[in-house]
């Protein structure tokens, strides 16, 4: 449909390489790591480029790089490998005026995962459900959505209410200890 030549998808390649990077590095935090992502996505995008239409093709590849960020991190090799032991690394922050990342992230290192996904399985619905197919079952948005019976957008837009109560919730928590 909108296919590109090997020359035009060079172009491409060249003009939105340091973003795609970008976006990449901020999700792992790893200068390497972040390069092999950039490579995945650019070939995943090669072989998926004729179901993009030319104006978004930016946006559609920020996202196709977001998402191989997203699996590569929930990928069990990374969770075993890479996820730091009990003494590998020192307690984060926890005052009340430090902000060192996703509050979620630093209740999971302090607490527990399983303190994280009793807070999940709590949450009102329709976020309860949601949440716990995201988080706890590490399910894609679009077969939550075919899972409840919503259309993606409401599960998205739910998720991120979600992740608000998550946040308010690990924030008091954390004013209280």
């Amino acid at each position: 449909m909108w296919g590109l030549t090997n020359e035009e998808f060079t172009g491409l390649m060249q003009q939105y390489q340091r973003l795609v990077y970008t976006v990449c590095l901020q999700f792992v935090h790893d200068p390497h790591t972040a390069e092999d992502l950039t490579q995945d996505t650019f070939l995943s995008a090669f072989s998926a480029i004729d179901r993009c239409e030319p104006q978004y093709y930016k946006q559609w590849l920020v996202r196709v790089a977001a998402n191989k960020c997203k699996d590569h991190l929930k990928s069990a090799w990374v969770r075993r490998v890479e996820a730091p032991g009990d003494d590998a690394m020192p307690e984060p922050s926890t005052s009340p005026g430090s902000d060192n990342g996703d509050p979620a992230e630093q209740l999971a290192n302090r607490a527990g995962a399983e303190e994280l996904a009793e807070l999940v399985r709590a949450l009102r619905e329709p976020y309860g459900r949601i949440a716990v197919l995201y988080f706890l079952e590490h399910k894609e948005t679009a077969e939550i959505a075919a899972l409840v019976g919503r259309p993606p957008a409401t599960v998205n837009s739910q998720l991120w209410r979600a992740k608000n109560l998550l946040r308010q919730q690990i924030l008091e928590r954390r004013q209280r200890e």
